[in-house]
């Protein structure tokens, strides 16, 4: 099969599908990875690594998808790449379809099969989504308390406190991936953190192994008593495949102090307050009601060699199953990568998509 790799032209996004060593090993079993010249410079991996790997460089966007069978990504297809998908195209990228309509209705029109990292499932886990929401998880703290600093429009508030001073409050709402390695940061920092969590298996979890953290069950009294006095606040709310709820509203988010921070992790999928909207590493935060809205749509991309490493990690078996067998033999030895399947032949098959535009639904053929 012919694996094609573009360069990555959302903004500030210098991850790459593929590094050298995943592509050579793709060559060594018998494909072709096709590869933009320059995808790669943004991780650290240069064009003579690739060539030296066995990858057909190539200097056009357009060139790569019109070679490739297998097109792998990191973001999803922005306008200008609509047009370069077609019929019987296999696409294996992150989409987050339910906050884009657009997208998805874009995708639909091409033919092309769409599958998505962040809806492959095994055993009730999303694989292929965990190591950027660890990565997104760990950034909110750093981002969080970089904000949180007068100079940047914050409270002045040092989140590990000093001796004789209380350190900040951090509340991260949800008790995934990304919100433990949020707490995990910021308890690793000193900071006073709660974390709100509806399911209570999990709360007990985080309980046992996480001695220094607070667990509440989420709901939204519980937020009305705690944003008065919260500094920083991490949206890490997912629900798999759907858009993110909405379960802070404007007149919620009033109660913040002015100069708090909110980093809303969830925003790939729409975010879960009610005044998010996306941003880019080079303009990351805006202020509504007097709280700094950190809400970056690529968050991972700004520590773009470990996440393309990391994503690479989780991704190359389901890409080396695509290229030796095919879609349907592929979900057949690795079943989970079937919950992928977003957009086919011109249908939407996942039910969560369909359901947010109101969609005809279709399962995956695999026949």
């Amino acid at each position: 099969m012919i694996i094609g790799v573009p360069k990555e032209i959302k903004e500030q996004e210098a991850r790459v599908a593929l590094p050298p060593s995943a592509a050579y090993q793709l060559i060594k079993r018998g494909h072709e990875v096709v590869v933009e010249a320059g995808a790669g410079v943004g991780s650290g991996f240069s064009d003579a690594e690739y060539a030296t790997a066995g990858a057909r460089l190539v200097p056009s966007h357009e060139e790569v998808f019109a070679r490739a069978e297998l097109v792998v990504k990191v973001k999803e297809p922005l306008p200008a790449e609509y047009g370069l998908l077609r019929p019987g195209q296999l696409l294996f990228t992150y989409l987050h379809l339910a906050a884009n309509r657009k997208l998805t209705e874009a995708l639909i029109t091409t033919g092309a099969t769409c599958l998505a990292y962040e809806t492959v499932e095994v055993n009730r886990r999303l694989p292929l989504l965990e190591p950027m929401s660890e990565i997104a998880g760990r950034m909110s703290v750093i981002v969080g308390g970089y904000f949180l600093a007068k100079h940047q429009g914050g409270k002045g508030v040092l989140l590990g406190g000093v001796p004789g001073v209380l350190p900040g409050k951090v509340v991260v709402i949800g008790g995934g991936t990304s919100g433990v390695n949020a707490a995990r940061m910021a308890t690793g920092l000193g900071a006073d953190v709660t974390i709100l969590e509806v399911d209570l298996e999990r709360m007990r979890f985080l309980d046992i192994t996480m001695h220094t953290a607070h667990t509440l069950y989420s709901s939204e009294a519980s937020l009305l008593e705690l944003l008065p006095t919260v500094d920083l606040l991490v949206g890490a709310v997912l629900v798999p495949g759907a858009k993110a709820p909405k379960l802070i509203s404007r007149e919620m988010l009033r109660l913040m102090k002015p100069g708090s921070v909110l980093v809303d992790i969830a925003i790939d999928q729409g975010g879960c307050v009610e005044t998010s909207r996306p941003t880019t590493h080079h303009d990351p935060v805006f202020t509504e009601e007097g709280v700094q809205h950190y809400c970056v749509a690529n968050m991972p991309g700004a520590y773009a060699r470990t996440a393309t490493q990391a994503l690479t990690n989780v991704t190359y078996r389901y890409i080396e199953a695509l290229a030796d067998h095919g879609l349907a033999e592929a979900c057949r030895r690795q079943p989970g990568l079937s919950h992928g399947i977003n957009v086919q032949d011109g249908r939407i098959t996942i039910q969560q998509v369909a359901s947010a535009f109101d969609l005809p639904f279709s399962p995956a053929q695999l026949d």
